[in-house]
């Protein structure tokens, strides 16, 4: 920076200082547009009077000067009442058109607000009629904003009396420290409210505007039990509380969709849980149904909610297996008629709700998470662990199956199946060695746990895509998998890509491929909506296979981030 003067920095004003730096700084400034951009920045006249206003108050930084007056608004209103009952001449005229002009009277206002250093809203005063022999009392005023009071109230069953039920952490109420829970609420803005119901009180408030004046009787307090330590969940379920009809108070609920990630910040309520949405910037807490209770109406809910399936996709979907890897031969045969062990009653079981989570991020040298591919027939799965295999053989691997059938000419052990005998075979399939299996012309074919574990010891992301009912097997610490669910586009873009593509057909007297029929269609759509609807809480990516580079490219970007970035996984998974 060149030197500018000769002066001390004392000397020169701030002002006098800007307007010689385009002239001091022009040999070292190589454009002319630049140049001409200094020369209008700081010559701008608006610019020179700011920094003047900043020079002169500058002067008075250090003296802390006292104001001479405060009511300069009402002075000057009787300076204005005085000069209009004189006889008025040019410059009568001329101060009372400039003491009534906006600017000027808002000036005015400013300064004596900043003389009387009066920022907080005006309260109105405390009422006088306060019976002297009732319960002490606390009298609380509250500026009320567009946020909710963060309190909801209940009436007790045997007194009637209308109680502070709940505070919402990080909520108006809790922030002020005024209003706890027990506290007996008497009147709101001077109402009284033993007669009504916490919905009329919950109505006033929602109606009153600026401050609110609440009469309260303080409640017992009682010795705080050790709080249970915060906790994070992964939300399994869409939660609306404006659709509720049970929670207490709708406008303190919490709304959130499935896979959302909420800290739990108070489980004191065994029905209505407190929590925040983990990546908000909102501080204040809402309530969520608690798991024990959404796990009871979720229970009284599913026979009317989930109906059974019109028709049978299942076929394919649940009884039928078609993702073990196959040779050249096996290919050619019919591969929708293999047999697999069935378990979808896991389902109807389970009931999902939150799981609870705490963040994860691979270390360098621990093993890649499995790499789960779930979706229905025909959606694109084998080419979708095509293209990664494809794009990088030493990274991405997938799994050998076992087979019990003799070992054809020119196969190899362990590289296009592990041959083992029938009864060693059903032997395994006893001590569940087999994530799944099937039986096609008398002789087993199946995915083995240890087949897995081979890919993820030689430091590779094993690639395996299964039917859905049997991630309850791999939800493990050991496996830590990640399940991406690849789901067709809608129908008629379905349609549009696939004219061209073939499916193996599902008919015993038919082993060759075939052009998508409409039954194929619509049947990987309900097959789809299905796969979603019972399993979509156990996905973390969903990938619409619309173009199959595009959603290469997609997954293969998810992939990267999962062995980079921090994610949320089950919590028993990050226990050693």
């Amino acid at each position: 920076m060149p030197v500018l003067s000769t002066r001390t920095d004392s000397e020169i004003g701030l002002y006098e200082l800007l307007s010689d730096l385009p002239s001091q700084l022009q040999p070292h400034v190589e454009s002319a547009d630049d140049c001409s951009f200094l020369h209008a920045m700081f010559g701008e006249r608006s610019m020179h009077s700011l920094v003047k206003i900043h020079e002169k108050l500058q002067c008075y930084e250090d003296r802390s000067p006292a104001p001479v007056l405060d009511n300069a608004c009402s002075l000057a209103q009787d300076l204005m009442e005085e000069l209009q009952g004189r006889r008025a001449s040019d410059e009568t005229r001329e101060l009372l058109k400039l003491l009534s002009k906006p600017h000027v009277k808002s000036l005015l206002s400013v300064h004596d607000t900043v003389a009387k250093k009066s920022y907080d809203p005006e309260l109105p005063p405390l009422p006088d009629d306060i019976d002297d022999e009732e319960d002490s009392v606390k009298i609380i005023r509250l500026v009320k904003n567009k946020e909710p009071l963060g309190a909801t109230i209940k009436k007790d069953e045997h007194t009637g009396a209308i109680l502070v039920a709940r505070i919402m952490s990080g909520g108006a109420a809790d922030r002020s420290g005024l209003i706890h829970v027990g506290d007996e609420l008497k009147q709101v803005n001077g109402i009284p409210v033993d007669d009504k119901k916490p919905e009329e009180i919950i109505c006033i408030l929602s109606q009153s505007q600026g401050a609110i004046t609440f009469k309260v009787v303080p409640g017992i307090k009682e010795e705080a039990p050790n709080k249970e330590p915060r906790m994070f969940v992964k939300a399994l379920f869409d939660y609306n509380p404006a659709e509720d009809k049970a929670i207490p108070c709708k406008e303190a609920g919490l709304a959130f969709s499935k896979g959302d990630i909420l800290q739990v910040m108070s489980q004191d309520d065994a029905t209505w849980w407190q929590a925040k949405q983990e990546s908000g910037n909102n501080p204040r807490a809402g309530l969520i149904p608690s798991k024990h209770f959404q796990e009871r109406r979720f229970a009284v809910w599913r026979p009317m909610t989930v109906a059974p399936p019109q028709r049978t996709p299942s076929k394919r979907l649940s009884g039928l297996r078609r993702s073990f890897r196959l040779s050249r031969r096996d290919k050619k045969t019919n591969k929708s008629m293999y047999e697999c062990k069935r378990s979808e009653q896991y389902d109807t079981a389970d009931v999902p709700t939150y799981e609870e989570v705490a963040s994860y991020c691979r270390k360098h040298g621990d093993r890649h998470r499995l790499v789960i591919l779930v979706g229905p027939t025909g959606v694109g799965l084998n080419e979708l662990k095509r293209m990664l295999l494809i794009s990088d053989p030493q990274h991405f691997s997938v799994t050998i199956p076992h087979t019990s059938r003799p070992k054809r000419h020119q196969e190899n052990e362990g590289v296009e199946y592990h041959f083992i005998s029938k009864n060693l075979f059903e032997v395994d399939i006893h001590n569940n060695k087999f994530i799944e299996y099937g039986e096609y012309k008398g002789n087993y074919y199946g995915t083995s746990f240890d087949s897995v574990r081979s890919v993820l010891s030689k430091n590779k992301v094993c690639l395996l895509d299964v039917q859905p009912h049997t991630l309850k097997h791999l939800r493990t610490a050991e496996f830590k998998p990640y399940v991406v669910f690849v789901k067709p586009p809608p129908i008629e873009r379905l349609k549009e890509t696939r004219k061209n593509a073939k499916v193996i057909s599902g008919k015993e007297d038919k082993n060759s491929s075939k052009p998508f029929s409409e039954e194929d269609y619509q049947e990987m759509i309900s097959a789809s909506q299905i796969m979603e609807s019972q399993y979509g809480h156990l996905f973390e990516k969903v990938i619409v296979n619309d173009d199959l580079t595009t959603a290469f490219n997609e997954l293969k970007q998810a992939l990267r981030k999962v062995e980079t970035e921090t994610h949320w996984v089950p919590i028993s998974w990050t226990h050693s």
